[in-house]
């Protein structure tokens, strides 16, 4: 995968050294040289330019990067700036930090694919999901095990979990199911909020749009993705 990380203070340093560690091309952008000589040696490549000149930015390689990432926390009227910049370049996959409530409803009506909040996602799990297909959150029991929230595969789909086995087949656990509602947002706009099922049986019925919350080994969740 590659990724354009925008802006390189603690969290955007930290996510782009995550995502490079786990094998992806991370393309690292500040305005701040000191920020950018301190991780040249650290990910694939940092680059000190001004993210909202649009002339500038436009001249970046959007048509082969996956995701842009902008990390900005300092200053959210940049934040804003940068990320309505690359909306309008229509990049394939934007997603965006928010630092407040106001913020994330102006990030919201920009029309990002996502927005997270360092506050309360580290850069760790942040990379696991970017990097984890169908991972929605993940949080790390320790080295070697973690709770995730993965998004049910087509093929499980109208299956029961006793079905579909995942013990017997993956080594890993159920914990409960997340279903998707849709609900109108303060600015009018309709937005997806998680709404958390009771604790899973092996007769749970697995339908389409559910998001699995399994608990086990992360080399067993890893397969389980992969399969």
């Amino acid at each position: 995968m590659k990724y354009i990380i925008v802006g390189l203070g603690s969290f955007g340093a930290s996510l782009a050294e995550k995502l490079t560690g786990q094998g992806n091309e991370v393309i690292g952008i500040d305005i701040k040289m000191n920020r950018v000589d301190a991780l040249k040696e650290k990910i694939t490549h940092t680059i000190c330019l001004d993210a909202t000149d649009e002339s500038t930015v436009s001249g970046l390689p959007l048509k082969d990067t996956d995701m842009v990432i902008v990390a900005i926390g300092e200053n959210q009227g940049t934040n804003v700036m940068v990320t309505a910049l690359f909306k309008n370049l229509k990049v394939k996959k934007l997603i965006s930090r928010a630092v407040n409530p106001l913020h994330e409803n102006v990030l919201s009506a920009i029309g990002v694919d996502e927005i997270v909040h360092p506050e309360q996602e580290s850069a760790e799990r942040l990379a696991k999901k970017l990097c984890m297909r169908g991972v929605v959150d993940s949080f790390e029991l320790n080295d070697y095990f973690s709770i995730v929230e993965v998004k049910l595969p087509k093929h499980y789909e109208n299956k029961t979990v006793e079905e579909v086995q995942f013990r017997e087949r993956y080594n890993l656990l159920v914990l409960t199911t997340l279903k998707n509602a849709r609900v109108d947002s303060e600015i009018g706009k309709t937005k997806t909020i998680i709404d958390v099922q009771s604790v899973a049986t092996p007769q749970l019925l697995l339908e389409h749009g559910d998001i699995l919350v399994l608990y086990g080994a992360n080399k067993d969740i890893r397969k389980f993705i992969n399969s």
